[in-house]
C-alpha cells in the first residue's frame, strides 16, 4: 500500500496509526460498506463531513458512519445560527479531497473541526487516509490534538 499524504503527516507528527485498505465499490461509497469490508465496528469507523456556516465559513465534522449529523448541534458547536453541507462538487476545491476519500487530516486549510464525543469511548477510531479505499486507525485523542478539534455532541 502506497503511503498517502495523511500517513506522511501523521508520521512527521510522531502519531501511531495502522493503515488498512479495501476494494472500492463505486456503487457503494458509504462508510458502512467500508467498515464491513475492513471488519471494523461501525461505531468506531468515522466519516468526515464538511459544512459551511453563514458567518465563519467551513466546518469539518467526524461522526460514526451509520449516524446522521444533527445540524443544530453542529451550528451550536461552531457558534453559527445555521450550517449546511457543502455540495459534493465543491469538496475537492475546499478540502483537497474527493467524496469517499475525505480525511480530517491534511486538508488544504485548517478548518474548525469537531469530532463526535462518543469517539472518546474508544481506544482507536478509523478515519479516511485521504484516498478512497484507504483508512487509518488511530487514537481519537491523538487525532483531536493533531487537527485541533473539539469533542462535542454532533448526532
Amino acid at each position: 500500500m502506497t503511503k498517502t499524504n495523511v500517513m506522511r503527516l501523521l508520521d512527521a507528527a510522531g502519531i501511531v496509526y495502522q493503515a488498512g485498505s479495501y476494494e472500492v465499490d463505486e456503487d457503494d461509497l458509504s462508510g458502512s460498506h467500508a467498515a464491513d469490508l475492513m471488519g471494523v465496528d461501525h461505531d468506531a469507523m468515522y466519516k468526515t463531513l464538511v459544512l459551511k456556516g453563514e458567518k465563519k465559513g467551513y466546518v469539518v465534522c467526524c461522526i460514526p458512519v451509520d449516524e446522521e449529523l444533527d445540524l443544530k448541534k453542529v451550528a451550536k458547536a461552531a457558534g453559527e445560527k445555521k450550517v449546511e453541507m457543502i455540495h459534493v462538487k465543491d469538496m475537492l476545491a475546499v478540502t483537497g479531497y474527493i467524496r469517499g476519500g475525505c480525511s480530517p487530516v491534511g486538508m488544504k486549510k485548517q478548518y474548525p473541526t469537531y469530532i463526535e464525543e462518543t469517539a472518546q469511548l474508544y481506544d482507536q477510531i478509523t478515519v479516511s487516509a485521504g484516498q478512497r479505499g484507504v483508512q487509518v486507525t488511530l487514537n481519537p485523542e491523538d487525532l483531536r490534538r493533531y487537527v485541533e478539534a473539539e469533542f462535542v455532541p454532533l448526532i
